[in-house]
């Protein structure tokens, strides 16, 4: 008896991991696992769904998620940022940025050679200025620049001159970029982060897609300032923003 109930035991704990991988991957955007992706960047499932005020921003992929970070170059010009991002349709003013500035995608990022998060510190080390390698939650102001190569995107730029509308936690850098402080949560082959919203309707009537990029900070350090120059996976292949919230 006591062989059977063991038995059982362990048959249990053994599908409870399979049980919770295929709810976790419910719904939204599917795409096939390619070996012409590193693993931890590619993505086979994209989701974003709301629940009261608070949307979850859903990537998983075929390997172990947040296992790669960019090389420590020891300064800013050049430095890379790897990247898993929710493009969306969402107008950028809802979050704080002007009108019509471009396509806003929330970023989950990891980059050893700056800290673009100055109110938090997430290494809880009593200094909010050295963790950038660790992985943290952007809203980015996406737009065409082929000066970052054709076709390529990166994050708009802010003039010298200009002053525009920007989310309260914008962290001072000439980009259209906002630190929020939401943690992304990373476990297995997952990454989601739970953002609220004023209005969640916004969000309920979204599109969006899932992408794993690298960026660059410009050798120069001006405008463009930060280029995507490596797009390692789109879950719908064309950055269409196929996905339905809440489908």
């Amino acid at each position: 008896m006591r062989n059977a109930i063991a038995a059982a035991a362990i048959a249990a704990a053994l599908a409870a991991p399979a049980a919770a991988h295929d709810t976790d991957h419910a719904g939204g955007i599917h795409a096939e696992a390619s070996d012409a992706v590193p693993a931890q960047f590619d993505i086979v499932h994209a989701r974003i769904t709301t629940e009261k005020n608070t949307a979850t921003f859903h990537i998983g992929v075929s390997g172990r998620a947040g296992e790669s970070k960019p090389t420590p170059s020891g300064q800013l010009a050049g430095s890379e940022v790897f990247a898993y991002v929710w493009p969306t349709n969402i107008e950028p003013y809802e979050v704080g940025f002007e009108h019509d500035t471009g396509m806003l995608a929330l970023a989950v990022t990891a980059h050893p050679d700056f800290d673009d998060t100055p109110l938090f510190d997430e290494n809880g080390d009593g200094s909010p200025g050295n963790d950038g390698d660790l992985w943290h939650s952007h809203w980015v102001v996406l737009g065409p620049d082929d000066a970052c190569g054709p076709g390529a995107l990166k994050v708009i730029d802010i003039p010298e001159s200009a002053s525009p509308r920007l989310p309260k936690t914008w962290p001072g850098l000439p980009i259209l970029i906002d630190s929020p402080g939401w943690d992304p949560l990373i476990r297995g082959g997952i990454v989601e982060v739970r953002v609220p919203f004023d209005h969640i309707g916004v969000v309920e009537a979204a599109s969006y897609d899932g992408v794993t990029v690298g960026l660059r900070v410009n050798e120069s350090i001006h405008a463009p300032l930060l280029c995507v120059v490596n797009v390692f996976d789109i879950v719908s292949g064309d950055l269409s923003l196929p996905g339905k919230v809440n489908e």
